[in-house]
């Protein structure tokens, strides 16, 4: 089992950025499609990236360009680079682990198994 912890959530101008960190512990993030999910109040979750076991990222279409995610084998952690931020970025960030390794397993829509507990982001 893996457990994941988010940090680097907090408040921004729009046009700013932020990176989000998420430490992994108890295994290897390499084992898994690592993803970030985010979810705003009175909307479904939704997607933002993940990336499988060789670094091959997948975005959704509204960051795309804008957000980049990366694995840190060495710290066991992955990363979301956000810039050109937007007030629509406003969510809570949740990183995400599922059981699968390549990159057709790490889409946005499927069920990830391990949760952290999310970071705030706020865009004014």
């Amino acid at each position: 089992h893996v457990q994941l912890v988010e940090s680097g959530g907090g408040s921004v101008q729009a046009g700013g950025s932020l990176r989000l960190s998420c430490a992994a512990s108890g295994d290897t993030v390499s084992s898994y499609c690592m993803g970030w999910f985010r979810q705003a109040p009175g909307k479904e979750r939704e997607g933002v990236a993940a990336i499988d076991s060789e670094g091959k990222p997948n975005y959704h279409g509204s960051v795309k360009g804008r957000f980049t995610i990366s694995l840190d084998n060495a710290t066991n952690s992955l990363s979301l680079q956000m810039n050109s931020l937007e007030p629509e970025d406003t969510a809570l960030y949740y990183c995400a682990a599922r059981r699968a390794r390549n990159w057709w397993q790490c889409d946005l829509d499927s069920d990830y198994d391990y949760w952290g507990r999310g970071t705030q982001v706020t865009v004014s």
